[in-house]
């Protein structure tokens, strides 16, 4: 069974971040440079809420606000759900499925110590699947 931690060894455990105080033009520079897309938003070690592409999409750009004047904290998904090392990939899966997110920080002791797309836990669950296929095959040759 794949848990977070597997995925987080492979992916690697980058987190970035922005200050609620931030603005969405900060940002959205801050994801272009690393290639991502999404970003927790912190005080200090205190996840205050998440900022995606689809935040930006729906509440500045559709809303008419200017990226250079609106500050993280306006358009930030303030709800954000959590998982842990030892969590497994379906059930991720299940709560990124129950309560519509793309996006899970990994926290461990208190601590974020990864941030997991939808993206990762597909890859996980296909790559778990693919080894109980090759598995299967070898006991049905053999």
């Amino acid at each position: 069974m794949i848990r977070m931690k597997d995925v987080l060894a492979e992916k690697g455990t980058d987190v970035w971040s922005v200050g609620s105080d931030n603005t969405v033009f900060q940002a959205l520079e801050l994801m272009a440079e690393k290639e991502i897309g999404a970003l927790l938003v912190m005080d200090g070690d205190k996840v205050k809420g998440l900022f995606s592409e689809r935040d930006y999409a729906r509440k500045v750009i559709l809303k008419g606000r200017s990226s250079k004047d609106t500050n993280i904290s306006m358009v930030m998904t303030d709800k954000v759900f959590c998982t842990t090392p030892n969590d497994s990939a379906d059930q991720c899966m299940a709560l990124m499925t129950e309560k519509r997110v793309r996006h899970l920080p990994v926290v461990d002791d208190g601590k974020v110590v990864g941030l997991i797309s939808i993206g990762d836990v597909v890859k996980s669950i296909i790559s778990e699947q693919q080894s109980t296929i090759n598995v299967l095959e070898t006991y049905i040759t053999s």
